[in-house]
């Protein structure tokens, strides 16, 4: 009789687990009308579920459709396709779509300090979705399906990034979307509170469970897309989204219902914790109580750290007291030293955080410096974490608005640009009112250090022990270092996909590579405009170095190749002289600032017999060692560039073929012979006028019909 009893209860306990566990699965109920019903009460017996890509089910029955890694894709759908057209009344061959109603409770868990990309409930001929892409596709379509007509792909979106591309509204919102990622109807995740009269605001990435309803009537064609806060007992009456919408051209006999989600370069995890469908009639209501749970992120160590301090420190002990100021001052130091992201700088790749800078720099250490401008500091630093690569980090000072701009443009341009002969963005960071930029590191140092000596002047004007004075640039090196910044520079102004105006061609800002060999390259491109090829750039603020300055920017305002062609002449000048192109007059010279290319040109003008040397501007340092032709050539290309009129100057692919050697002076083109004519006032007050004229068979540059006056 006991063991009978025993057997009756084991019965009893073994049918109401069938049931539950039926109940918790999918069922596919015919139904009075036809249609599929089924409930997912939890996925921990889903018989009935597709899954592909990162989606599984958990331990304790929550469907995890990505982890919080990058780049993912996971889709989970109902296996048995659902039938979505009948035929139309009275048997005329139309067809009518099938209404049908879904409800679900979704949960987002963010990592670290902002997440993505979202999930979306999704209608579609096929469960696998091929050509599925992650990030702002969110594995629903792909670069080459997005707005295909064929696609036949019906989604509702819960997305957590904001991209432009898409025509997002904001970065948390809602979206109806047909066989495209672009809407055609979204709004900012909320729900109608009361009477409807109230718009509560919902964020989907708050690791709270949402719960969402999505209702179409196919006989009016009305979709209605509602969402709440799971803690929200009754469904609101005033949907959040409330649409027409034909779904007959869209749906085909049979599809697929379920959900896909996909992260990108930042990454949340996301759940869908229960779910209803049915056809022709209202979905299931989900039993809140029995919701599964999903992993939380623990709290994070330094929070345990002070509130375990905290409590020592009432303890009243002299010992853990001081232990605990310790502990604030570490917690400090890491606060201070945490990043910050703002919406635009996830836009651009290549940032490093802060706190690599910090200790790659030693603190930001003075010495440690290795050189300071009028927008900020250059440190030398080292990246431990990346290979021990030596960089150069520029901070720009005060975070001002000028400042601001200056960063955005290096950020927006050099990060982009490969030359040789162009200074390499390596990576970039913001913090506070600190901006960064790190450059591979160029041990020769500057241009100007090499010509004048800056370093070992800077260090005695400090009472510090000065280094040894770098070996003096023979002609060859400067002859090559002016070639690879003419390179350069015509690779910004004609052969990238944008025309890049420098606008501070200067030797400070062209630096040099290791021993006598290293490749020059043009650096600092924090004043940089970029315009479209064939476009007319705008004006801006006057900005440049002076001496370097074309004389029309102060009336036009407006920075164009032809200046940077003025400022890359003056640097000609600089390097074949070794004078600045402005300075204090010397012994002997009238007194005033001397202008660097007046006085080129007064020593080819000036001298025994009325006419001139310009080989005496050479810098006498080089005591005679060097190349008369090319010395020539730079003199000649440097008064060239610096003509006041910006049209009688030559273009930078002009100036490559003559340092190039592919094209030749006439052997009347000398100085002498080109300023003969003109008066004193032509440069920077004036202006004169080359014509130059290229033969197919070497090209030469002629002078003869050079004029003064203005």
């Amino acid at each position: 009789m006991i063991a009978r009893d025993t057997v009756l209860r084991f019965a009893v306990r073994l049918f109401v687990v069938i049931v539950v566990s039926s109940r918790s699965s999918s069922a596919d109920d015919g139904g009075g009308d036809g249609g599929v019903d089924f409930i997912y009460q939890g996925f921990q017996h889903a018989a009935n579920l597709t899954m592909d890509g990162s989606a599984k089910v958990l331990h304790g029955g929550a469907l995890q459709l990505t982890n919080d890694s990058n780049r993912l894709v996971g889709h989970a759908f109902h296996a048995a396709p659902v039938r979505f057209l009948d035929d139309g009344a009275g048997g005329g061959g139309g067809g009518v779509v099938s209404s049908f109603s879904t409800a679900f409770v979704l949960d987002i868990v963010t990592v670290g300090s902002g997440g993505g990309h979202g999930l979306a409930f999704v209608v579609a001929p096929s469960a696998t979705l091929p050509g599925a892409s992650p990030e702002i596709y969110l594995g629903v379509l792909g670069p080459r399906t997005n707005g295909n007509a064929s696609d036949h792909v019906f989604a509702v979106e819960f997305d957590t990034v904001m991209d432009l591309e898409m025509n997002d509204t904001n970065g948390n919102h809602v979206g109806v979307d047909v066989n495209s990622l672009v809407s055609v109807v979204s709004e900012p995740v909320a729900y109608y509170a009361g009477d409807g009269s109230t718009k509560v605001p919902v964020q989907l990435e708050s690791a709270q469970q949402i719960q969402a309803w999505i209702d179409y009537d196919g006989g009016s064609s009305i979709l209605n897309v509602t969402v709440a806060p799971a803690t929200v007992t009754e469904r609101p009456r005033r949907p959040l989204i409330s649409t027409k919408l034909d779904l007959l051209p869209i749906f085909k006999e049979n599809m697929y219902v379920g959900f896909s989600s996909a992260t990108g370069k930042l990454a949340s995890s996301h759940y869908i914790l229960a779910w209803s469908f049915r056809t022709n009639g209202v979905a299931q209501s989900i039993d809140l109580r029995r919701l599964p749970k999903v992993p939380r992120q623990s709290s994070p160590p330094p929070k345990l750290l002070i509130i375990k301090f905290a409590a020592v420190a009432c303890a009243g002990t002299l010992t853990l007291i001081a232990a605990a100021m310790v502990a604030v001052l570490w917690l400090r130091r890491r606060a201070a030293l945490a990043d910050t992201l703002e919406e635009w700088e996830l836009e651009h790749p290549q940032r490093i955080p802060y706190k690599e800078l910090y200790k790659a720099t030693k603190g930001f250490k003075e010495s440690e410096l290795l050189g300071a401008g009028g927008f900020g500091q250059v440190y030398r630093g080292v990246l431990r974490r990346r290979s021990g690569e030596a960089v150069a980090i520029k901070r720009i000072s005060n975070g001002t608005r000028q400042g601001m701009r200056e960063f955005v443009a290096e950020v927006a341009s050099l990060g982009r640009m490969r030359h040789r002969n162009l200074v390499e963005l390596r990576g970039w960071c913001k913090h506070d009112q600190d901006l960064l930029l790190v450059y591979e590191f160029m041990p020769g140092g500057s241009l100007d250090a090499r010509l004048f000596g800056t370093a070992a002047s800077a260090a005695a004007a400090e009472g510090v022990k000065a280094p040894p004075p770098p070996p003096l640039l023979t002609w060859a090196q400067r002859f090559a270092i002016l070639k690879g910044v003419a390179h350069g520079l015509l690779y910004l102004h004609e052969e990238w996909e944008h025309v890049v105006v420098h606008r501070d061609v200067k030797a400070n800002n062209v630096l040099l590579g290791a021993g006598d060999t290293g490749a020059a390259r043009l650096g600092d491109f924090g004043l940089a405009r970029l315009y479209e090829h064939g476009a007319t750039p705008a004006t801006t603020r006057v900005a440049g170095t002076l001496g370097y300055m074309a004389p029309e920017l102060t009336f036009t305002s407006r920075a164009t190749t032809a200046t940077d062609v003025f400022s890359f002449g003056a640097l000609l000048l600089e390097v074949a002289c070794g004078r600045r192109p402005i300075e204090p007059a010397a012994a002997g010279e009238a007194d005033g600032d001397v202008l660097l290319v007046r006085w080129v040109r007064d020593r080819a003008l000036d001298g025994d017999g009325g006419g001139g040397d310009v080989l005496r501007a050479v810098d006498p340092r080089l005591e005679g060692c060097y190349d008369e032709e090319e010395a020539r050539l730079v003199l000649w290309l440097g008064l060239m560039c610096s003509q006041a009129r910006p049209e009688a100057r030559p273009s930078m692919r002009q100036v490559c073929r003559y340092l190039d050697g592919e094209e030749m002076l006439q052997e009347d083109a000398t100085p002498a012979a080109i300023f003969s004519g003109a008066d004193s006032s032509d440069l920077f007050g004036g202006s004169f006028v080359v014509s130059m004229t290229s033969s197919s068979a070497g090209g030469t540059m002629s002078a003869s019909s050079l004029q003064g006056g203005r």
